[in-house]
């Protein structure tokens, strides 16, 4: 991009920057080394100080959202869309050729458009590049896009657990099967009943079961392009009683001869030297608070031969590697930046 390869700072944008994911991207731009932070827009809070609704953002408390046009976001090189899905394509519309996009909504992550009518509803748009630079030939591809969709929470955890093993042939694509429970930060700012703290408190639900949540077709996709052939999935996702994280639980039919040792070594060889994701030492497993406030992504293996399924458990912060810190992520690739810049795998527990 011009203004790096000039030396000049690097201004972000962030649309819906009143949610929860807005926020958390505001605290990682706010210590980033090569980006300033611009304009603040949220439509259903234009015209409010920041600090009414993150007051943890210090510097940034006194300054005002804007409402959530492209006039607003023009001056930006680089825009945040943490909008909720269906509102994103429209507003990406109208922003200059010239800015670099990063969406963390669902409207350019699907190639499908009945998935997208049957999940979403309305027009679909057109799909982005994918932002999970962890899987193959992405870095590469999100070096020279000028727009990116970033992962869902969910899908992010599962492609990060399944892709190596599904890619090496080492387990099946059919009867794969998926438990993941979610913090509650991950059903957005909204207010309503189901999230009220005497509903969530002391309870785990199950919600969006039998292949009714909008993740599932983003699951499919993405594993089916790791496998090399469509997979069938089964995803019951979990409301949890904590603010953030997921802890996926993915199984899926070993390959005859695989064991435990072969499975341990096809996510070791994947992820060596890779930055956010590790492969925790042999009978330790994952756990959301080890990833809270990082991009970290944890993963755990084992073969449970009496069933003939592997196991694989991943945790991640659903609002770092699973939204606004896969977006920075992505966004360093494409501004050409380190791809670690302003982002930590160390998280924060208790």
């Amino acid at each position: 991009m011009l203004c790096i390869l000039l030396g000049m700072g690097v201004i972000a944008a962030v649309a819906g920057a009143s949610g929860y994911a807005g926020g958390e991207l505001l605290r990682l731009l706010m210590t980033h080394p090569a980006i300033e932070v611009g304009p603040l827009a949220a439509h259903g809070a234009a015209g409010r100080l920041v600090g009414e609704l993150h007051p943890q953002l210090g510097a940034l408390t006194e300054r005002k959202f804007a409402d959530t046009t492209p006039g607003v976001l023009a001056e930006a090189d680089v825009v945040f869309l943490a909008l909720p899905h269906g509102e994103s394509a429209a507003l990406a519309d109208g922003l200059a050729p010239t800015q670099l996009v990063v969406d963390l909504g669902a409207d350019h992550r699907l190639t499908s458009a009945d998935a997208w009518r049957t999940y979403y509803g309305g027009t679909p748009a057109q799909a982005w590049p994918y932002g999970l630079p962890e899987l193959p030939g992405m870095r590469a591809l999100l070096g020279t896009a000028r727009r990116v969709a970033v992962p869902g929470c969910y899908p992010t955890a599962v492609a990060l657990a399944l892709a190596p093993l599904l890619a090496a042939g080492v387990v099946a694509a059919a009867d794969i099967v998926v438990v993941a429970a979610s913090g509650t930060s991950g059903a957005g700012r909204a207010v309503t009943a189901g999230l009220l703290g005497s509903e969530v408190m002391g309870n785990v639900a199950a919600y969006k079961a039998g292949g009714a949540h909008q993740h599932t077709p983003e699951i499919v996709q993405t594993l089916s392009g790791a496998a090399g052939e469509a997979v069938s999935v089964s995803f019951t996702p979990l409301l949890a009683p904590m603010p953030r994280g997921i802890l996926a639980t993915c199984t899926a039919r070993l390959r005859p001869g695989v064991d435990t040792a072969a499975l341990q070594a096809g996510l070791q060889t994947w992820y060596a030297g890779e930055p956010f994701v590790r492969l925790l030492p042999a009978g330790q497993w994952p756990r959301t608070a080890a990833t809270v406030g990082s991009n970290a992504a944890h993963l755990q293996v084992a073969a449970d031969p009496a069933a003939e399924r592997a196991v694989v458990v991943a945790a991640i912060d659903n609002l770092g590697k699973g939204a606004a810190g896969q977006a920075v992520q992505c966004a360093n690739l494409m501004l050409g930046l380190p791809e670690t810049a302003g982002l930590s795998p160390v998280g924060c527990a208790p």
